[in-house]
């Protein structure tokens, strides 16, 4: 069942979403699709794989490892929500491409970030690696991080605009793939 938009500015008809709704839905969707995919490689990859480090690597292992079982618990919640909000938006045939897309980026590149700055560097929970000059490390994960944040903002701005000038041309942008 679509739902109309709530709060300021003209309503959707009945039984549609709105296109300020939908591509809210749309950005939302990515972000957690994003949140939860990138914190699932940085698991995959950098606990598992390389064992560079855990979560929280403040104290035992033993206490590493629950703690990245946590972190891997909040990436598949984060995971699985988006992918819910993505089949409601197929099956209401809101689906944006892009507006999903730039969603994603956002949320990458926000967690990204997040994990750089204030898990690594503010809080101290851990570091990228051990026993090596962390400077390249930082920069690298930082500047892919501010990367993708700003390919999520660009994006974000560039599908309002779309729809946008979808609007005063009388087209639907929902409607189309991207």
């Amino acid at each position: 069942m679509a739902r109309a938009r709530s709060g300021p500015g003209p309503a959707a008809p009945p039984g549609e979403v709105s296109g300020y709704d939908r591509r809210g839905r749309n950005l939302a969707a990515g972000v957690l699709l994003g949140l939860g995919t990138v914190a699932f490689l940085d698991e995959a990859v950098f606990h598992q794989l390389l064992h560079w480090h855990h979560f929280y690597d403040r104290s035992t292992t033993a206490v590493g490892l629950v703690s990245d079982g946590l972190f891997h618990a909040f990436s598949w919640f984060a995971t699985v929500a988006g992918f819910f909000l993505v089949a409601a938006l197929h099956r209401e045939r809101a689906f944006w491409a892009g507006a999903f897309a730039s969603g994603w980026l956002t949320g990458a590149g926000f967690f990204q970030l997040y994990d750089g700055l204030v898990q690594h560097k503010l809080m101290g929970l851990h570091q990228i690696r051990y026993g090596v000059d962390l400077l390249p490390y930082d920069l690298v994960w930082n500047a892919i991080a501010a990367l993708l944040l700003l390919a999520g903002i660009v994006g974000w701005v560039l599908t309002g605009r779309a729809r946008a000038a979808a609007r005063r041309s009388g087209a639907s942008p929902a409607r189309r793939a991207g």
